[in-house]
């Protein structure tokens, strides 16, 4: 995770799903912050949005999550994007603001997961204000937020999770706890680019990215299992060894394969 402490960068654009789809597909290698600005701006492409709140959306919101690493998840979703499904995408979008977010992170590894293994139907109000008032008063954050700052952020929370579609929309006080899983897509692009990033075989089933998801080590190694026998993978396990055979040697060759199949 980029952050580590929760902070309110939510607010520039929640899920942020159509301005990144627009914002990626301006973005070129080697651009940076302030390029993609310019260029948005100049773009016309978001006309009932005022400069400052471009500037706010590309500061905050997009480049915090697809620009760090000298933009390799934008370089990767855009390399990728012709093989992937709506949901794929949308799941690595998920992905990717979670990392840059920790508040949201938590939230969904802590309270959605957890509320969802229950059985329960919905998440209130109440359950992200609790959240973050938890999280206040564990020194999770900066400074300690005013009481409408954590109501402001515990609907950022929920906001989120509902453009990424963990979530339904808002009756009675709560949101709709929807069906979700990762795709196979995700999950074999996790996998890859976990271990691109040095983790060992048995670290990067431990990753706590796999908990966005709702899955724990087991889970992930009877995912990768799937995958392996597509011929993508080979997993060996025995007494709580793991040990994977990887076919792709980096990301961009990951991503031509991909975009071949």
């Amino acid at each position: 995770m980029t952050e580590q402490v929760y902070t309110t960068k939510l607010q520039a654009g929640l899920g942020l799903i159509p301005e990144t789809e627009k914002l990626l597909d301006m973005w070129e290698p080697g651009m940076d912050n302030s390029a993609l600005l310019d260029r948005a701006l100049d773009s016309g492409d978001f006309p009932t949005m005022t400069a400052r709140r471009l500037r706010n959306v590309v500061s905050e919101g997009f480049a915090p999550r697809y620009l760090v690493q000298d933009g390799a998840p934008a370089s990767a979703l855009k390399s990728m994007r012709e093989a992937m499904s709506d949901k794929d995408r949308k799941q690595l979008f998920l992905l990717f603001t979670c990392r840059s977010n920790r508040v949201l992170a938590d939230f969904i590894r802590e309270v959605y997961w957890p509320q969802y293994a229950a059985g329960s139907t919905s998440l209130t109000k109440s359950d992200a204000l609790n959240f973050v008032n938890d999280a206040v008063a564990e020194g999770k954050t900066t400074t300690a937020w005013s009481d409408s700052t954590r109501t402001r952020v515990s609907s950022y929370i929920l906001g989120a999770c509902a453009d990424f579609r963990l979530l339904g929309a808002m009756a009675a006080g709560g949101r709709k706890i929807e069906t979700f899983g990762p795709t196979t897509f995700v999950t074999g692009f996790l996998a890859y680019e976990l271990h691109f990033r040095g983790l060992g075989d048995n670290a990067m089933l431990n990753h706590e990215d796999w908990g966005l998801f709702g899955l724990d080590p087991d889970d992930v190694l009877a995912e990768l299992k799937q995958i392996a026998m597509r011929g993508e993978i080979i997993v060996q396990s025995a007494a709580g060894l793991v040990q994977i055979s990887w076919k792709h040697k980096n990301m961009e060759e990951l991503a031509d394969a991909v975009a071949d199949s």
